[in-house]
């Protein structure tokens, strides 16, 4: 069996409206750092722990938060301009 089919029956299989609160949850913020505690009172719906903790992994996979000492960061940005920059880089 390939990896791609291998499904972890262990593991909590967040869905996607859960992760899309959890997401919006962490990027309106007003704090820069959340933690995990922070994050679960502020969450409008009760998130299971394990899958809490699956949804940040993903997140921190796909490049949208940093996970430090401090807490949780969200770091995904969107602006097209600031992309270029970072791409083609700025003529002073």
């Amino acid at each position: 069996m390939t990896e791609a089919l291998h499904c972890d029956k262990t593991k909590p299989s967040p869905t996607l409206n859960t992760i899309l609160m959890v997401e919006d949850t962490i990027q309106n913020s007003q704090n820069s750092v959340i933690t995990i505690a922070e994050l679960k009172r502020a969450l409008p719906k009760q998130v299971n722990h394990n899958t809490l903790m699956t949804i940040l992994e993903y997140l921190e996979k796909s490049n949208k938060i940093a996970v430090g000492l401090r807490g949780i960061t969200w770091i995904k940005n969107d602006n097209k301009n600031l992309r270029n920059v970072a791409i083609h880089g700025l003529e002073l």
